[in-house]
């Protein structure tokens, strides 16, 4: 059962997250991806398997999506402030996501990201990989906040 509950945004609010850890912050190491669009955003990727992630849009029109490489995954990004938030894969009705950890309130305790290199996988690869690693208890909604 979740244990630690985290809450964050973009920059100018549009896009809100809430993620329930099933451990303490510390014992998570965010993965900072080695493509071109995660380096130019700086992203450091934080997932549960077991945990939850909610993602509140305020405003839908502010929600933006992106599709690079083999398009599986989408980028979730606020086009307001242009924060990059996170990134969902649905497939079969249920929605797996990753949240960009720079984008949590406070300091949690994260230790430093280690990169990853998702380009050197296959297609099949990645997917497996996100469902083993990324959030699997996910919600996205529409004009509302976390919690």
């Amino acid at each position: 059962m979740p244990a630690h509950s985290l809450r964050g945004g973009c920059h100018c609010g549009a896009i809100r997250v809430e993620l329930e850890l099933t451990r303490a912050p510390a014992d998570y190491t965010p993965r900072a991806c080695d493509c071109s669009f995660c380096r130019k955003h700086g992203a450091a990727y934080l997932s549960d398997p077991a945990g939850r992630l909610h993602i509140a849009v305020r405003d839908q029109a502010a929600l933006g999506r992106y599709r690079q490489g083999n398009a599986l995954a989408e980028f979730l990004f606020c086009k307001t402030c242009g924060v990059l938030v996170g990134v969902a894969y649905a497939e079969g009705g249920c929605l797996y996501a990753t949240v960009n950890s720079r984008v949590i309130e406070g300091d949690p305790g994260f230790p430093n990201a280690t990169a990853v290199s998702p380009q050197t996988l296959g297609a099949d690869e990645k997917v497996a990989r996100w469902k083993a690693v990324w959030f699997a208890d996910v919600t996205l909604a529409g004009n509302g906040s976390p919690g």
